[in-house]
């Protein structure tokens, strides 16, 4: 199930400059067991694996297992040109998600929280939530909207690459 892109209150008191705070949810299943959805995951190489075609991913710095507190420095090349740099915190690690929040990158403010929940022995439903908030500045509030409004897009060949990657993986 995917929800379009939506404002929800501005100005929250998540510390950051008031602005309208965008929200985007995703689920999808996974018929692989939950241990192997959240290993998929930790591993900072699967950013690369997941992001869609027109999107180049290349990531800086990273350890090959994401935890608590890790640091992540990647650059996202959009349609192939625009380079746009991020860096991302890991936090709230457990075996069930966990959550990047951007130290630095394209928007104001952006929290993409990850869960994963076992439907079965052999089936995991993933969760993603992401609150975003533009910056102030007429380049990168463009190039946020034009992310933001492919956000459907994104979460969709997510899922669709996580399925394929992960279907019958037994850990």
């Amino acid at each position: 199930m995917t929800a379009a892109p939506r404002p929800i209150a501005p100005g929250s008191a998540d510390g950051h400059r008031r602005g309208r705070l965008f929200s985007y949810r995703h689920q999808f299943e996974v018929e692989a067991p939950l241990a192997a959805v959240a290993g998929f995951h930790a591993r900072s190489e699967s950013m690369g694996a997941i992001t869609p075609p027109g999107i180049v991913v290349r990531v800086h710095q990273a350890p090959p297992i994401l935890g608590e507190g890790d640091e992540m420095r990647f650059t996202l090349r959009l349609g192939g040109v625009l380079p746009v740099r991020w860096v991302a915190r890991i936090s709230d690690v457990s075996d069930s998600g966990f959550v990047d929040t951007q130290l630095q990158g394209p928007f104001d403010f952006w929290r993409h929280e990850h869960r994963f929940v076992a439907e079965g022995p052999h089936r995991t439903r993933v969760y993603d939530h992401v609150e975003a908030r533009l910056r102030r500045h007429w380049l990168w509030t463009a190039v946020g909207l034009a992310m933001w409004m492919g956000m459907p897009l994104l979460f969709a060949y997510r899922a669709f690459i996580t399925r394929r990657l992960l279907r019958g993986r037994t850990a």
